[in-house]
């Protein structure tokens, strides 16, 4: 009886397990791809967003992968030098459904001169064992 029992709960247990872990590596991602997007990395926006991805910019814009792109490449990265922004991420939540998994946090974006708060949101799905944004909305917190 207590291994049927035991076998129950680990039956249970894992899916949890699992799920704190895929959070965890989600939290991860989005750190590595903020310090990315702070050098403006085309190599880290191309690993970070799905082919599938439609991205609601706060300008009120929608878009997909393929204009985001071209807009980084165009942009290039980040001089050494420059009085770049810096992002982050924070009051960071996560949700995992399985294979699809919900981020909500605040991104801040910041110089020398100012600093800007989004609260965003990302739609992420695992593919291959990588997990990449497939929606993402971005939105200007306020004052």
């Amino acid at each position: 009886m207590r291994i049927i029992f035991s076998l129950l709960l680990l039956f249970f247990c894992l899916p949890l397990l699992a799920g704190e872990n895929s959070a965890e590596l989600l939290k991860q991602r989005l750190d590595w791809f903020m310090e990315g997007a702070s050098r403006n990395d085309a190599q880290v926006h191309q690993a970070f967003w799905d082919e599938t991805l439609i991205y609601t910019s706060s300008s009120g814009k929608r878009f997909g992968k393929a204009e985001l792109m071209k807009d980084v490449l165009s942009a290039g990265p980040v001089s050494a030098g420059h009085d770049a922004v810096q992002y982050s991420a924070e009051q960071v939540e996560v949700r995992v459904f399985g294979e699809v998994a919900v981020v909500a946090f605040r991104l801040i974006g910041k110089n020398s001169h100012q600093q800007t708060d989004y609260l965003n949101s990302g739609t992420f799905i695992r593919r291959e064992g990588q997990w990449r944004a497939v929606i993402w909305q971005a939105t200007r917190a306020a004052e």
